[in-house]
């Protein structure tokens, strides 16, 4: 199947989000592996390959800048890779940099590591359910991210273990944001606040800097 002519819209996330020529050439890798394989495992909606650089690279590369510095990354439910490995090339050659994928869909976790081999990304694969997820000590994780996986509260479920030590939660969310932060405050003291997307006008990042249960 030929692929679409994806250079303007390349072109435009990397306006949106610059990166540098090796990080570049491990993102054009990335995309090209993820291509071969949508046509044999649904790694995104077909509707977003025509602006897959827009849609899902530079959506992802858009949530280093909200936390610099940061080293090691916990992300669940990584399915087709995003936001984790755009994040984990972006950062690849940054001394004590590790980016952690929870994923327990076995054809999912296997395009993952392909792609870690072909990228040469700091990156782990975790075949396993979020909630069984023992891979990085809780106590060195700077970011847990998680993109298109679950609304806000069950977010916060998951995520409460590594907010409580210390990390930064970061959740890409759409139009139904306010509701969604309504359900989470009914169960979570939430410190959070949003941000624009660059890349979608309806479109925020919800950051969480702390977090506790309501009954506490």
């Amino acid at each position: 199947m030929r692929q679409p002519d994806l250079s303007a819209d390349k072109a435009r996330a990397l306006k949106l989000t610059p990166v540098s020529r090796e990080t570049e050439k491990r993102l054009q890798l990335y995309v090209d592996l993820l291509l071969q394989w949508q046509s044999k495992t649904n790694l995104i909606a077909p509707s977003t390959i025509a602006n897959i650089w827009t849609r899902h690279v530079a959506d992802s590369l858009q949530l280093l800048d909200l936390v610099p510095n940061s080293k090691v990354w916990v992300d669940f439910g990584s399915g087709g890779g995003f936001p984790a490995i755009p994040v984990a090339c972006a950062l690849a050659g940054t001394a004590g940099v590790q980016v952690h994928m929870v994923e327990s869909i076995g054809k999912k976790a296997a395009f993952l590591r392909e792609s870690v081999r072909v990228t040469g990304a700091p990156a782990q694969v975790h075949a396993e359910r979020i909630e069984k997820y023992t891979g990085a000590p809780v106590n060195s994780v700077d970011v847990v991210s998680a993109r298109a996986l679950a609304p806000l509260k069950v977010l916060c479920d998951q995520a409460f273990p590594l907010i409580e030590r210390g990390a930064i939660g970061l959740f890409p969310k759409g139009l139904d944001v306010a509701v969604e932060l309504t359900e989470a405050a009914k169960y979570w003291n939430i410190d959070a606040t949003t941000v624009a997307s660059k890349t979608s006008p309806e479109g925020c990042i919800v950051i969480i800097r702390s977090l506790t249960p309501c009954d506490r």
